[in-house]
């Protein structure tokens, strides 16, 4: 498990979430994003493109996983806002409360543990008047594919990364207690137990 999780499960979760249909998902609400970001699971930094550099001013990564930390390098580079990387994870966020404009969030709350948890940690270092802008894939709605989700779900989480392929996504951040500004689902290209979105902007 060694040599998979240190080299192969980065390659794999880097190519899996750049494809063609998931950048098109990042490039309507990554660019939403202004002053000072906490971007959770920032990841090999596929999102780092999309940005606006006129809006931003520093991106706050948090990844606990340095592997994927390490391949971000060269996506990190050459960009006029800085990005800094602070550890432990989504549900022990290591800032204070208010301390952030807006969060980023895509691809995440599949393989958080507590993704409830995650999205209060959230809410607390939110700024009054920040939003969380999001894009997850999660709980598809046809009983067929829902089943088919639950079904691989054991399996799939072990594989890849952790990840759970049909979480419900809105009940989680109604149960943190955030509102939806707006939110979005639809089918997109891929495999539709891994292929049904969910993206918005959420307000405490």
């Amino acid at each position: 498990m060694g040599l998979y999780k240190e080299i192969m499960l980065p390659w794999c979760l880097d190519k899996a979430c750049g494809t063609k249909a998931i950048t098109k998902q990042r490039e309507k609400i990554i660019p939403l994003a202004s002053g000072i970001v906490l971007e959770i699971g920032i990841g090999s930094g596929l999102n780092i493109p999309h940005y606006d550099v006129n809006k931003v001013i520093k991106v706050l990564g948090l990844e606990p996983d340095e592997n994927m930390w390490t391949k971000s390098i060269k996506r990190r580079k050459n960009y006029n806002f800085s990005i800094e990387r602070i550890g432990l994870s989504g549900e022990e966020i290591p800032l204070k409360n208010n301390s952030v404009d807006n969060i980023v969030v895509t691809y995440s709350l599949c393989t958080i543990p507590n993704p409830i948890k995650a999205l209060i940690e959230m809410k607390r270092v939110l700024r009054p008047g920040g939003k969380i802008f999001f894009s997850e894939h999660g709980k598809a709605p046809d009983i067929r594919v829902q089943k088919l989700q639950n079904f691989i779900d054991p399996f799939w989480s072990k594989i890849a990364g952790g990840c759970h392929s049909g979480r419900d996504i809105p009940f989680l951040f109604k149960q943190a207690g955030l509102k939806f500004e707006f939110i979005k689902e639809m089918y997109i290209p891929g495999p539709r137990v891994l292929s049904y979105n969910y993206w918005g902007a959420a307000v405490a």
